[in-house]
């Protein structure tokens, strides 16, 4: 009976020692796992605020305030634990645009002609208090972190007025971020005086989100806002100048022809009803119309300012970059050169690409882990991880190959020079050719990329091919042409191809087949971006810009093919057909990078 006696008070000791401890997050190889005293929805704790900013966009007379919703386990109230944040803002939480018949620009005119403005529809506000977003909320409460959302200037319920890629849309998500870490104020009302602290908050940040919500992240981090230590943005758009030019071109973001900064305004413009008049006046029809530019798709000081790779000097966040190579949406390059600058800053860095389209995340291994180390401050080792993964043409998204780094280390660039053959097919040959042709196209929007491609015999572009490849070969990083033309207008839209040929005519392909990368140029500005110059009809201009980044097997069986057109019916502005184009071969190359080099290649066409 004693014995028993004893062993029932140990067990209600043990009891009660178990009740009283407090739930905290619980680490696995490195990674945060799911913790029961957090899994439970009902438990948590959500509730909005407004954040105060350091700038008046809407010009009201009184600082902007964001409106910010937070969501955390009930133990950051009732046990006094402190937690990391995942934060996530956007301009679209609120609403968004409807579909509107001339909301976009005319692109069917000639180059540098004016064209009648667009209709500017409304935006609807919808949602309701306090929840802004439920994205994340599943994934990373439950794994011990609070999750943060607001709302980016001038909509929702924030203050201010969108600038797309203005200052205060940086500067925005820095103050929530010092509200985190106790620096800035947040009130309980829009327009009130009552305060409200973040108490639960550890002062660690990590930042997400897919496209214009995965730009913000990259926004905060270029401010060097202390707290802010991990972003993982995904598919982000960098710089507007390349979302909506190409290297001095009017060049449209696959699937939105005509789209420009100000239909992104219009878009997103969810804010006060009371203020929009007023922000449509200063932001998109004075700041807006007077930078855009859509006459010349020259670089000027307007696009700089929304350029983040000028303004990563302060940036010390690690960052963990995700992107798709057939992401026509948001280009790859987009990532690439964020990715490429962080590198060289020293920043800690790593890039996951697939080969699919618009948006989708690194693994969520690779998330947790990036934020398990730079948030909960776990030594895990994710530093010396690869800093490049990368989703070969037939493996499972969730399983990426490895490499030292992107591009791979061991692409060297080789360069092709172009043998005749128009209107059918010419070559590509490591050998330079003593030839002194000149062909020439017609440009005809009327005809796609896809059909050019394909045609056997076309005025409407030039084709060149290598020998069919017997092995494999590796691409990896960024093709580049120099090509040496002359226009018979004074403007000329110049589109290349690389293209995988034979053509996959099946009724389902897959991504990765035909079209390899893809670019873009405006020959007025063979010289500068910054300053275009009329052509000179029938004078040759030498122009070397690159494609978007790539990394590619083309498999034994094919031939890489180099096709130049003119106007590309999904992405540029279409003028009149008819305008040549013509190519001086001697004076036109392609280089290519290939894994293994000019030797990897030789032995693949021998």
């Amino acid at each position: 009976m004693k014995i028993k006696i004893q062993f029932l008070f140990l067990f209600l000791i043990t009891y009660s020692i178990q009740s009283q401890e407090k739930a905290v997050p619980v680490f696995k190889d490195g990674e945060a796992q799911i913790v029961e005293a957090f899994k439970n929805p009902k438990d948590w704790l959500r509730h909005d605020l407004w954040v105060e900013t350091s700038f008046d966009t809407d010009g009201d007379g009184r600082l902007d305030r964001m409106h910010v919703d937070v969501s955390r386990p009930a133990q950051t109230e009732s046990e006094g634990l402190k937690l990391p944040i995942v934060y996530i803002s956007s301009p679209y939480f609120a609403g968004v645009a409807p579909d509107t018949e001339g909301a976009f620009w005319n692109v069917k005119h000639e180059l540098g002609e004016k064209v009648a403005d667009i209709v500017h529809p409304e935006v609807t506000r919808r949602g309701k208090r306090p929840i802004i977003s439920n994205s994340h909320i599943k994934t990373w409460v439950p794994r011990g972190y609070i999750v943060v959302h607001s709302s980016s200037p001038g909509t929702g319920l924030s203050d201010g007025a969108p600038t797309v890629g203005g200052d205060n849309e940086s500067l925005a998500p820095k103050a929530v971020i010092d509200w985190l870490n106790g620096r800035a104020k947040g009130f309980i009302s829009r327009e009130g005086s009552e305060e409200v602290k973040a108490f639960w908050s550890t002062g660690k940040v990590g930042m997400t989100g897919t496209s214009y919500n995965g730009t913000i992240p990259l926004a905060a981090a270029t401010t060097g806002v202390e707290g802010l230590e991990a972003i993982i943005p995904i598919a982000p758009n960098t710089s507007y100048y390349h979302y909506y030019r190409s290297n001095g071109l009017v060049r449209s973001p696959g699937g939105y022809l005509g789209e420009d900064i100000d239909v992104l305004y219009d878009f997103i413009h969810s804010g006060k009803e009371e203020n929009r008049a007023r922000n449509n006046k200063v932001v998109r029809d004075t700041e807006m119309a007077n930078g855009m530019d859509r006459a010349s798709g020259d670089y000027n000081d307007f696009w700089a300012g929304r350029d983040y790779l000028n303004q990563m000097k302060p940036m010390k966040a690690a960052l963990l970059m995700s992107h798709g190579f057939n992401d026509w949406n948001v280009m790859p390059e987009h990532s690439y050169r964020i990715y490429k600058k962080a590198s060289e800053m020293g920043l800690q860095t790593q890039i996951f690409y697939h080969q699919n389209g618009h948006g989708g995340p690194p693994p969520m291994k690779m998330m947790n882990r990036w934020f398990t180390r730079y948030l909960h401050g776990v030594e895990n080792n994710v530093e010396n991880d690869a800093k490049a993964w990368i989703v070969r043409e037939n493996d499972k998204k969730n399983e990426p190959t490895s490499y030292k780094d992107y591009p791979n280390p061991e692409a060297e660039a080789v360069t092709f020079y172009l043998n005749g053959g128009a209107p059918k097919v010419g070559g590509l040959s490591l050998n330079k050719s003593s030839s002194k042709a000149k062909e020439t196209l017609v440009d005809n929007y009327s005809f796609s990329a896809e059909t050019l491609a394909q045609a056997g015999y076309t005025n409407h572009r030039l084709l060149y091919v290598t020998p069919i490849l017997k092995e494999n070969i590796h691409i990896s990083g960024l093709s580049s042409i120099t090509i040496k033309a002359a226009s018979s207008k004074a403007a000329v839209n110049l589109s290349v191809y690389l293209v995988s040929l034979p053509w996959n005519k099946d009724r389902i392909v897959k991504i990765t087949d035909n079209i390899i990368t893809r670019g873009w140029a405006d020959l007025q500005n063979h010289k500068s971006l910054t300053e275009s110059k009329p052509l000179k009809p029938g004078k040759f201009y030498k122009m070397t810009f690159d494609f978007q980044p790539d990394d590619q097997i083309i498999k034994k069986g094919q031939q890489i093919g180099l096709m130049i057109f003119s106007s590309d019916n999904n992405y540029t502005l279409l003028p009149e057909p008819g305008t040549e184009l013509t190519v001086d071969l001697k004076g036109t190359t392609i280089t290519i990078p290939i894994v293994g080099g000019k030797d990897a290649f030789k032995k693949a066409i021998d």
